[in-house]
């Protein structure tokens, strides 16, 4: 769970109030969108600005005298949102002038810097402004994630690791030592900050408008100079855009000498800081040498070869730089006489699927749960890419194989992984480490040791845990499988969405369960869950980052739909592709099929401790079979349990069993092997929170008991009537025909598929 930070509260209001397009006299932030010919991105921008979500805005387009429909583009945004203005420059002013109008006009408490061609993530803002407010600084800025439009080259973060690990201060020092020109660590100067404006107001801080590219970079050496507090957040929450026709990364010998006579004036103002002055120098010896490289190719282009031989020769320091269009020109002559690398094309029907689960198979419920919904897509003549950006699905477990099943994915793509036939091995040591810390604790348990190197590490689970960088930067590039649709498998993987690159796919998240109703079901201090807990309140601000939430009960779906009105509920239950007739089993011989999840944990320590003791008095040599990772939790079986672990077909098991059992005391989860069991043909026994959310269309078909005396006797009897198992086990056939089918469930799924296309 991404929790916000304190001292928001207010300013959370005033963004929600913000987000209903009302007139917002004083907004927490006024973007500042620089247009001159924008169009072919403008809209993505813009688009992004006003889906900031949590926090009042304004944007302000300021139309430089653009020759495209940029202007139309823009008028069209503002006649139906009033938090956009659209602003003109008298003449052609290039970034710093346009920039300059929208200070001019600005009425936020802070001004952001939005490039026409790039977008944002929507939790950048409220993450942005929550840490300015705990450090109390006077700018802010993120990481970018840079992006190719053509896909040529593979989305970069532009942060290194000494500013990319952790919060950090930008001095003016660190920022003169980073930002030279051409130099080796990646230029603060690109980056894209947020200004508190009542700092710029105060020190009449403006942009310089002699420059046509590097404004920024003036601008953020002004504030510093001037004291600013610049915090740096290393969150990739700017999506960069390069293209053919951006101008940040083309130097004319024009523009060098603009930099360097701003160079030559800021030089006066270090004086008062020795360690500035010494960095600053540095760099101005850097902007000498750009401007002489950029000289010398422009007298080259225009055939001037004395001039750019004298060039050379009276700086002798600028010729490093001609190693850069050496190697360009080698490369596009290497290019020429070797084919091209082919750049596969997105594939505009297929589906990406999201999940930090662990999914190799149906191994357990949610698994199980995915793989019917990639099966319906192919079933719609649409392919579904699984991509799991992370290295800790492993968890302590370095390699595993992929289940046939897994053939219904187009393909399968792990992070840190290795690929061998159906075989994942993970490529990080640190699963490798904890694979052998947990051999060796539980063989230090049934030798009689505990704790210390005896005690069992837990892993949490995946699906929550906090996104890491290089996580996001792999979904960015994994991004060209599927632009047919993009989900996330758990609400957790909603922030991911954006880093697909793609703004206007359809986006869907797959809820799997109400997470903030869970917390009070873990309240007896005994137990915790396995999974972040989350407020409602971050519940509906991640569900409502999609599209449309695929809910697998009703109580979920209406949940959606009161709570999250912007994003479409889809009701679609598990299906279920029941056995032909009921099969009564052997009475004698229980079931239990989980994953090594809290819920499952909590409920069969509640069925030993309470229950189980009683099923043996009443019938000694009954036997409990446990299918499922849920094995992996316990060190001991007791007297007639047997522990199986994953079990690759549990249709013998379901077959051979007389009772399966779904004792679980929280968690409303999927309800799938419930669903499950009765399509197998089986008499079940359940408490209520098992029932949850399906008891009016199950309840009839299944024996309910929530007190260990109660579970105890319908075991028992159930035991001793095979007729009443085999009556439980045809009413369940029946429910699930009924209200289960592929075909039924699906329908609201295919339904917005069709509708998200047209």
């Amino acid at each position: 769970m991404r929790a916000r930070k304190s001292g928001v509260a207010e300013r959370h209001q005033r963004g929600l109030q913000g987000r209903c397009s009302a007139f917002v006299t004083s907004p927490q932030i006024s973007f500042a969108i620089a247009c001159y010919n924008a169009a072919p991105f403008l809209a993505q921008a813009v688009e992004s600005a006003l889906a900031q979500d949590g926090v009042s805005l304004e944007v302000l387009i300021v139309d430089d005298h653009s020759t495209d429909n940029s202007v139309a583009i823009a008028q069209a945004f503002a006649d139906r949102d009033s938090r956009v203005r659209i602003l003109q420059t008298p003449m052609n002013m290039g970034p710093a002038g346009a920039r300059n109008v929208a200070l001019a006009e600005s009425r936020g408490d802070w001004f952001a810097i939005l490039d026409g061609d790039d977008f944002l993530h929507p939790d950048r803002s409220l993450q942005l402004l929550a840490e300015a407010e705990k450090s109390q600084a006077d700018v802010i800025a993120d990481d970018l994630l840079i992006f190719d439009e053509s896909g040529a080259a593979d989305p970069q973060l532009f942060l290194d690791r000494a500013r990319g690990s952790a919060e950090n201060w930008i001095d003016l020092p660190g920022y003169l030592a980073e930002t030279r020109m051409f130099g080796r660590r990646p230029n603060l100067g690109f980056l894209k900050p947020m200004y508190r404006k009542s700092f710029l107001s105060e020190h009449a801080i403006r942009y310089d408008e002699s420059l046509r590219i590097a404004e920024d970079d003036a601008l953020a050496i002004a504030a510093l100079v001037a004291g600013a507090r610049y915090r740096l957040m290393p969150k990739p929450y700017y999506f960069y855009r390069k293209h053919s026709s951006s101008i940040s990364h083309r130097l004319s010998g024009n523009d060098a000498a603009r930099m360097l006579d701003a160079s030559e004036k800021l030089q006066r103002r270090m004086a008062d800081n020795p360690d500035a002055a010494a960095q600053f120098a540095i760099r101005h010896r850097s902007t000498v040498n750009a401007w002489a490289f950029a000289e010398t190719l422009d007298a080259l282009k225009a055939g001037h070869l004395p001039k750019a031989l004298g060039l050379i020769a009276r700086h002798p320091r600028s010729w490093p730089l001609f190693r850069s269009p050496v190697i360009a020109a080698l490369r596009r002559i290497g290019r020429k006489l070797r084919p091209p690398k082919p750049v596969p094309e997105p594939d505009p029907n297929g589906v990406l699927l999201i999940s930090r689960q662990r999914i190799i198979g149906p191994t357990n419920g949610s698994s199980s749960y995915i793989i019917a919904i990639a099966q319906a897509f192919r079933k719609w003549g649409m392919a579904c890419h699984l991509v799991q950006p992370t290295g800790r699905v492993f968890g302590r477990t370095p390699f595993f194989r992929l289940m046939p099943e897994m053939d219904i994915f187009s393909s399968v793509s792990v992070f840190k992984s290795l690929r061998v036939g159906r075989w994942l091995i993970a490529r990080d040591p640190h699963v490798w480490w904890a694979a052998a810390q947990g051999v060796l604790a539980r063989i230090l348990r049934k030798l009689g040791f505990s704790g210390g190197l005896a005690e069992d590490k837990v892993v949490p689970p995946s699906i929550s845990l906090p996104w890491e960088r290089a996580e996001l930067l792999y979904v960015a590039r994994q991004s060209g499988l599927g632009k047919g649709a993009f989900i996330a498998d758990y609400l957790f993987q909603s922030a991911a969405l954006p880093y697909l690159l793609s703004p206007g796919v359809p986006t869907a998240i797959v809820m799997h369960d109400l997470f903030h109703a869970r917390a009070a079901q873990f309240g007896d201090g005994r137990s915790s869950d396995s999974v972040a807990q989350v407020e409602a309140a971050d519940e509906i601000r991640m569900l409502g980052q999609a599209n449309a939430v695929i809910a697998i009960q009703a109580e979920e779906a209406a949940f959606v739909s009161a709570n999250v009105p912007d994003t479409q509920a889809l009701l679609v239950p598990m299906p279920a592709f029941p056995v032909s007739r009921g099969q009564s089993g052997n009475g004698e011989n229980l079931l239990f099929v989980g994953s090594n999840t809290a819920p499952n944990i909590i409920a069969l320590q509640w069925f030993f401790e309470n229950v189980w003791d009683e099923v043996l008095a009443h019938r000694p040599y009954t036997v409990l079979d446990i299918a499922g990772s849920v094995s992996r939790a316990f060190d001991t079986a007791p007297k007639g349990v047997r522990f199986h672990g994953i079990v690759p077909d549990l249709s013998p098991m379901y077959e051979h069993a007389g009772i399966v059992l779904s004792p679980l005391k929280q968690g409303s989860g999927l309800k799938i092997k419930l669903i499950e069991a009765l399509a197998k043909g089986k008499a079940c026994v359940v408490t209520s929170v098992t029932l949850q959310g399906v008891e009016e269309q199950l309840g009839p078909a299944v024996l309910k008991a929530d007190t260990p005396g109660e579970f105890a006797a319908a075991i028992a009897l159930l035991q001793d009537d095979e007729a009443m198992r085999r009556d439980l086990a045809d009413r369940g056939l029946a429910a699930v025909n009924a209200q289960f089918g592929p075909d039924r469930c699906f329908a609201p799924l295919r339904d917005w598929m069709a509708s998200a296309a047209s």
